[in-house]
């Protein structure tokens, strides 16, 4: 039985975007320092001293880095070096997501074109690297459902393994119809949709700029998990696997309670294990609650990651070998949520 650790992290650098096609090498991202006036803090409380600048606006480089990794593990700057690193903490795949596209960084559809290939082609040089133990999400350019297409298609050739979504897209929420093309490639290229915490709109980054990311990167992606269900989403795309990824899954029960509520006003039949029956999985963390978590279902369900490469309040670089350990939930049940359940999401043989 494996380990498949369900959300791990590469941090950006400048080799990111040498995969760009030379008619935009214009849009290239910049790294630049700063050197005068109080420095903001990362995560771990250091000195933040380097921004990208993306599309003409700032964007935090080492705001969220993990200290408890190497810089060439996480930066795939050494990618056997990132793999021995899996062995000793006994995983067996990692699936990749991004890091500073988990924040909104543009609207304009050209420049998502361009970054978005770039990234999906330096992830594609990484899978091959590893020999096909480290698996990736596509990044999509959703601003144009033409270029999307083909950057599914050229993920599922190259190691992809799910879809990158975050909770909040285009300033729109993701039961817009607008993404009903995108959920129907899903289903074409058997992908399945991965809401990451994070949000792309700039209003809500704006709004909650000084916050610590609750509001602004967490709940959107609770918030569409409570809107796919209510606008019956599952039902009109019956072949996507829907993932809810860095959020926990302490608020299921808060949330199927609501649907509940919901559901009985409007006529509707809440399903007995809602997860189950829309093809929904959650990625848990070892703070959770698992047992209650449990008792609502979810045993088929749960995955989980350990945040690779970052330092925030879903990294755990353990996670995987503390869940076994601590005993709090059945072996049978920790097996899957280890290995089954993350093949079932991910579609990994």
């Amino acid at each position: 039985m494996g380990s498949i650790d369900a959300d791990a992290h590469v941090i950006e650098t400048m080799t990111t975007f040498d995969y760009i096609d030379p008619e935009y090498r214009h849009l290239r991202p910049r790294v630049v320092r700063q050197i005068e006036g109080e420095h903001a803090r990362s995560n771990e409380g250091g000195i933040q001293k380097e921004y990208w600048i993306i599309d003409g606006r700032l964007q935090p480089k080492e705001h969220n880095v993990g200290s408890n990794t190497s810089d060439v593990s996480r930066e795939m700057r050494d990618v056997q070096a990132r793999l021995d690193h899996m062995d000793a903490l006994n995983i067996d795949v990692q699936v990749l997501y991004p890091t500073v596209f988990l924040r909104a960084w543009t609207q304009d559809p050209t420049v998502e074109v361009a970054l978005c290939r770039s990234y999906n082609r330096w992830l594609a040089d990484i899978w091959q690297q590893s020999k096909g133990r480290l698996r990736w999400v596509v990044m999509p350019p959703l601003r144009s459902m033409e270029e999307t297409r083909k950057e599914l298609k050229f993920g599922k050739e190259n190691g992809a393994c799910g879809i990158f979504i975050r909770g909040l897209e285009a300033e729109m929420r993701l039961t817009n119809s607008y993404f009903f093309k995108l959920y129907e490639m899903a289903q074409e290229f058997d992908l399945p949709i991965c809401f990451h915490s994070g949000n792309n709109s700039f209003q809500v980054r704006d709004i909650y700029a000084t916050e610590g990311g609750f509001s602004r990167s967490k709940l959107p992606v609770i918030g569409a998990f409570h809107n796919i269900l209510m606008d019956d989403l599952p039902n009109k795309f019956p072949k996507v696997r829907w993932a809810f990824i860095e959020v926990s899954a302490a608020w299921i029960p808060y949330v199927y309670n609501d649907l509940a509520l919901r559901y009985q006003r409007k006529g509707r039949k809440f399903p007995a294990d809602p997860l189950k029956e829309n093809r929904m999985y959650v990625a848990c963390q070892c703070t959770d609650d698992l047992e209650y978590i449990l008792r609502h279902g979810a045993q088929d369900n749960l995955v989980i990651g350990t945040d690779y490469g970052h330092a925030d309040t879903s990294s755990q670089i353990e996670a995987l070998r503390l869940l076994k350990t601590e005993g709090k939930v059945a072996p049978a049940i920790v097996d899957r949520i280890l290995d089954a359940n993350a093949r079932a999401l991910y579609g990994l043989n």
